[in-house]
């Protein structure tokens, strides 16, 4: 499906009155240097990318890598041009879930083409800022579309950072809190879900790398704004490095939080069952029914081994309790 088709001269959006299947001319008002199309697919069948891949000469690979999707985070270098494959993320809070999109970008000297999967990866927004603030940007060519792009798909991941940090925060507030918790279940999700954030970030690294050091033929004034996502990236990484240790600091802390609270339950249970014990070993003594044993005549003996067996449980209690057992 086209979602959105677009030249762009001289760093405006050119009103053409041509549909958005018209690639042939779409690509003709292509002028002078810095001119380019734009076009973006969403989920697009076979027939619709072969159809672009026929109008723009696309590689066969890089074609079958965009329609299949699934692909982790690469910059691989083509005739004729680029293809870039990135993820995207965004979080259901409701799950502790991060889900993952993906857009491919076939980038040449006069066009861009962004295909995406997955229904949290809207580039509309991405889109609509670039043409309504950075004009010049846009003066620079397809890189300016990528870097657009790719900068809001990077921003996306700083709010999923920032979703899993309150989530990891929740957590060690759970696992030192003096209530009994069930958080291994919540600890083995998150780090699940830092683990896909993982596989989103690391990649995309060095194409984002590669932009900023010029390949491709990027213009030297487009290479700090590549440089500036490369700094968000960096420090995004860092942050799920941070939140993996937490979490495993978190769960060992939890199992500790477990034996300890393990160890009282037997201390309460020792407890309970020395206090029962004592009483029962009074009530078997007297039970035995021997002729010759102590009090056994006497009118006060039944209410005394009463007194007696209350007097010990009570002691014990008292003690139990003086010593931290209850």
């Amino acid at each position: 499906m086209i979602v959105d088709s677009a030249l762009y001269r001289a760093g405006e959006r050119d009103r053409t009155d041509c549909a958005p299947h018209d690639y042939a001319k779409l690509r003709s008002g292509v002028q002078d240097e810095g001119d380019f199309v734009w076009l973006g697919l969403y989920q697009p069948s076979q027939y619709e990318l072969d159809e672009v891949a026929q109008a723009f000469d696309l590689h066969p690979l890089a074609v079958e890598d965009a329609l299949t999707a699934h692909q982790r985070p690469k910059l691989e270098r083509y005739e004729g041009g680029m293809f870039l494959v990135v993820k995207t993320l965004w979080y259901v809070d409701a799950e502790d879930a991060v889900e993952t999109g993906e857009v491919a970008f076939f980038i040449g000297s006069d066009y861009v083409i962004t295909v995406r999967h997955g229904r949290g990866s809207r580039l509309a927004p991405a889109r609509e800022l670039l043409e309504a603030n950075d004009e010049q940007l846009l003066t620079e060519g397809p890189y300016s579309a990528v870097h657009a792009v790719v900068d809001y798909i990077v921003d996306g991941y700083v709010d999923v950072a920032s979703e899993l940090t309150k989530d990891v925060d929740e957590v060690e507030t759970s696992v030192f809190s003096d209530e009994r918790t069930h958080d291994s279940a919540r600890i083995y999700r998150l780090r699940r879900e830092l683990a896909e954030v993982r596989r989103a970030v690391m990649p995309l690294r060095e194409p984002v790398r590669r932009f900023a050091n010029g390949e491709g033929g990027i213009d030297p004034d487009l290479r700090p704004y590549f440089r500036d996502v490369l700094d968000h990236l960096s420090s995004i990484v860092e942050s799920i490095e941070n939140l993996e240790t937490l979490l495993s600091s978190a769960f060992e802390a939890h199992l500790a939080q477990l034996s300890l609270q393990q160890n009282d339950d037997m201390r309460k249970i020792s407890a309970g069952a020395a206090m029962i014990v004592v009483p029962t070993l009074i009530a078997g003594i007297y039970g035995m029914n021997f002729t010759y044993m102590p009090e056994l005549d006497w009118r006060f003996g039944y209410p005394f081994a009463l007194l007696l067996m209350g007097s010990v449980i009570v002691g014990m209690w008292v003690f139990f309790r003086k010593s931290g057992w209850f």
